[in-house]
């Protein structure tokens, strides 16, 4: 259970679930005070029509008691004067509170025309209503021993007699009230529902969208146990993210299974190259013990030459597919070239004419590019006829080292094949003149791991040339 709840599925389901039931009750709460705010602003309305209607009336000359008040359930109404008396009230009104309006005492009536001489019906002229916008509150009315919520409007008016009264009016919020609560009571009630809705369509989609993951995944489970590399995972016909990912798994799969293929010949080359010396060694050691008189030294020391050459050359290209990468510092180059001729004067077959312009400077190990020095001059005489020629200069900020031999030269062909592990073109697969075939595999791996190329072309004279691009300093 706790497996299935962390699963991605599962978290995409309840932050799905989460984000919507927020988003609906966001909303739910912003309908509910809209609808608030429209019921109330629709009470205020009601409340100002019945209090301006009933002061119209006073305006008018109409007495106390003779006004025509409306039901007083629906709106109850109550006339105060500047002191504070009740000229006139609903029938059945016994109580107003909170409303800035005197209390209407029970069993008492509402003044009428004539008392305390405050009206006369002979009074000439017509009063007028208070254009200023009324006053509103809420309160309670009691009305016939029921006490019920109102919104209450306040209304000043001046009679034909130049008396200044209040009319109060209001309007019931029961309805705006029931309306607020049914509305908040439907979104409780549906919410529960919508929110298992969104959660069980957000389940079966994110399961619909991941069942190629889950392909993906079952396929690698397959090629991890079964250790076939030359197997891909299934790409969705649909071009979205998933089929990117299964795309580039088969892409790293295809690239291990070159790895692991490349791996294998090495170690089978290598076995095959170290089974000869090895061989050799033993033979003469044999002969030598049976007849010491045999013995080859000079050749028993050439083989073992051989043999640590070997062993040095495999030891390098591990390190280097290890990424044993030694830190770099300012190599110039051209001291570097110089003290490789020099070192290799006495034992080269065939003289270096060097051309050697300027000395630029490159980030390197000194010994892995003196390395890659080495065996390009090697491989040049190893296949010169009569000449050897290195030139180094400088071309738009890239260091360019060549070796160029007069021999026959390398078939386009065959240009990036001689590059490969103990590989040897036709002419060459003497093992005692044409080596293990390592010497320019190791010479390119150095140079990109310094973050420049090694190519094979064409002599200007005809012959092989070999170019090392280094990014200069």
């Amino acid at each position: 259970m706790a497996r299935r709840l962390a699963s991605v599925r599962a978290r995409t389901t309840l932050a799905a679930t989460a984000v919507v039931a927020v988003a609906l009750v966001a909303a739910g709460l912003a309908v509910v005070l809209l609808l608030r705010a429209n019921l109330g602003g629709q009470a205020d309305l009601k409340a100002e029509v019945a209090a301006r209607e009933v002061a119209s009336q006073l305006a008018t000359g109409t007495a106390y008691a003779a006004l025509d008040l409306p039901d007083p359930e629906d709106h109850p109404v109550q006339v105060v004067g500047e002191d504070g008396r009740v000229r006139a009230a609903s029938e059945d009104l016994q109580a107003i509170q909170g409303a800035g309006s005197p209390a209407v005492r029970a069993g008492r009536p509402p003044p009428v025309h004539g008392d305390d001489d405050d009206h006369d019906d002979d009074a000439p002229g017509r009063g007028e209503v208070s254009g200023d916008d009324p006053s509103f509150s809420t309160g309670s009315a009691t009305v016939d021993g029921r006490t019920t919520r109102f919104r209450f409007a306040a209304v000043e008016v001046t009679t034909p007699r130049d008396e200044t009264v209040t009319v109060y009016a209001g309007a019931d919020l029961a309805a705006a009230r029931d309306a607020v609560g049914t509305a908040t009571r439907a979104m409780l009630a549906g919410l529960p529902p919508l929110l298992a809705v969104v959660a069980g369509v957000t389940w079966l989609v994110t399961r619909r969208a991941l069942r190629p993951v889950e392909a993906v995944r079952a396929e690698l489970a397959e090629i991890t146990s079964s250790g076939d590399l030359a197997r891909r995972v299934p790409v969705p016909d649909a071009r979205d993210e998933i089929a990117g990912l299964a795309a580039t798994t088969n892409e790293t799969l295809a690239a291990l299974e070159e790895s692991v293929a490349r791996q294998r010949g090495f170690v089978a080359d290598a076995s095959h190259e170290l089974r000869s010396p090895i061989a050799s060694l033993r033979t003469q050691l044999e002969v030598a013990a049976a007849h010491p008189e045999l013995m080859d030294v000079a050749g028993l020391v050439e083989d073992v030459v051989r043999l640590q050459h070997l062993a040095a050359d495999l030891l390098l290209l591990a390190r280097i597919d290890t990424g044993d990468r030694p830190p770099p510092r300012p190599v110039a180059l051209g001291g570097l070239v110089r003290e490789e001729l020099e070192r290799r004067a006495a034992r080269d077959r065939i003289p270096v004419r060097p051309s050697i312009e300027g000395d630029p400077q490159v980030m390197g190990v000194p010994g892995r590019l003196a390395r890659v020095v080495g065996n390009l001059l090697d491989n040049a005489g190893r296949h010169a006829g009569t000449a050897v020629r290195l030139s180094l200069r400088v071309e738009a900020g890239t260091a360019v080292l060549g070796v160029a031999d007069d021999g026959p030269g390398v078939p386009a062909a065959d240009r990036e094949r001689i590059f490969e592990r103990f590989v040897r073109l036709d002419d060459a697969r003497s093992r005692d003149e044409g080596g293990a075939g390592l010497g320019l595999a190791i010479a390119r791996d150095l140079v990109r791991a310094h973050g420049g190329d090694l190519t094979a072309g064409e002599a200007p004279g005809g012959g092989a040339l070999f170019e090392v691009r280094l990014p200069a300093i």
